[in-house]
């Protein structure tokens, strides 16, 4: 170890032991120059103490659907009550509770309106599934230590997204695939405006979706690109959705959706970029890197692979990547938050050259990548 690094060490342990210390608490919430850093970190550990119950302060909201009532304009609290069928008491310890996380916002000494959190829910259906879909995710969190000793394995999210539990998914009917197909199809607008802002489509004639649910993201595609035609692969029920939506939208001349199963049928052929979103980081390296090649395969030489999904180690969401997903893919049953070397090595395996990250707009949403085939085994 160098000089540097063990003084780095001492220090370390040094600053360790004082944080630890109860006489240095008190000593640094008391001095001037230490007293906002004591407290704000003070407020950091309670907001970690405190978090599920400001959750269900939001699911409350939601429910309620007090974000589209205050859209209308601000309103009583005698008024909100009311449209709310609470009690004026419940309603005024709602409000203040959604003021505190800036949810809602006092207009005046009467009336409440959108906070600056609250206002990016009002007809945001994806992030109001979310909402309501956690409350499968904090049942199967009641007992953390048990999830991680591996003691608990027949959890809500494992049977929510039933792929994920079953020998073969191929045999999957329509009822097990219609939730998380609904989920899937509510949060995609988050992503595909994002994905689809940050990479030229026109370019391409063909792109074909690997697990793109109900069609959600090619339709979003088929519409900025009008001259590609789009494929989807995914299970039957959830291909005949798709073939549905497609329908529905206008694109049964340029959209086809194939069921098969991406784990052990053949990719259809076709197409010159094929996108994985949200894909990945549902399976585990064995799988994920099956899959990667199975998408080599399906792509000409000089075809792309999209590849979009939150990371782990993402800078300014730390906590997106390698808390919340760690443990949701853990309660799930399978698959892991990667880092950006972590899927470099696994596209490197499966045959790709080193990929070109795009820069989206909310990273914390996902990063994207594009990656082609390698010509030869050097890697270019």
């Amino acid at each position: 170890m160098s000089v540097d690094a063990a003084w780095s060490q001492r220090w370390l342990a040094t600053r360790d032991r004082l944080l630890a210390s109860p006489r240095f608490q008190r000593w640094a919430a008391a001095f001037p120059l230490t007293r906002p850093i004591a407290r704000r970190r003070a407020r950091q550990l309670f907001d970690l103490c405190a978090g599920f119950v400001y959750t269900q302060i939001l699911l409350a909201c939601v429910r309620l659907r007090l974000f589209e009532i205050l859209a209308e304009r601000p309103q009583t609290t005698a008024e909100l009550a009311r449209k709310m069928s609470l009690s004026g008491e419940s309603a005024d310890r709602l409000l203040a509770a959604a003021t505190a996380l800036r949810l809602v916002e006092k207009r005046g000494d009467e009336r409440y309106a959108l906070g600056p959190l609250g206002a990016p829910m009002v007809g945001n259906t994806g992030l109001a599934a979310m909402v309501e879909h956690h409350s499968v995710l904090y049942g199967d969190l009641d007992d953390p230590v048990a999830l991680l000793r591996g003691e608990r394995r027949d959890t809500g999210l494992s049977r929510y997204w039933s792929y994920a539990s079953s020998d073969r998914p191929i045999d999957l009917c329509g009822e097990h695939v219609s939730a998380y197909t609904r989920l899937m199809a509510a949060s995609q607008p988050l992503v595909a405006g994002e994905i689809l802002d940050a990479y030229p489509m026109y370019r391409h004639q063909c792109l074909l979706d690997v697990g793109g649910g109900d069609g959600s993201f090619l339709a979003s595609a088929a519409q900025r690109a009008p001259g590609l035609r789009v494929i989807l692969f995914d299970l039957p029920p959830v291909a005949e959705r798709a073939r549905s939506r497609f329908a529905a939208a206008g694109l049964a001349d340029r959209a086809i959706a194939v069921g098969g199963d991406f784990h052990v049928d053949p990719l259809p052929a076709g197409a010159d970029v094929i996108s994985l979103i949200r894909v990945i980081h549902d399976h585990d390296d064995a799988q994920a890197l099956s899959i990667l090649v199975a998408v080599r395969r399906a792509l000409p030489p000089d075809g792309t692979l999209l590849l979009a999904e939150p990371l782990a180690g993402t800078r300014g969401a730390e906590p997106v990547g390698d808390a919340y997903f760690g443990f949701y893919l853990m309660a799930m049953g399978q698959g892991r938050p990667r880092t950006r070397a972590a899927i470099e090595a696994l596209l490197r395996a499966a045959g790709f050259r080193r990929p070109r990250w795009m820069r989206t707009r909310i990273p914390l949403q996902t990063c994207l990548l594009a990656a082609e085939p390698m010509v030869d085994g050097s890697g270019r």
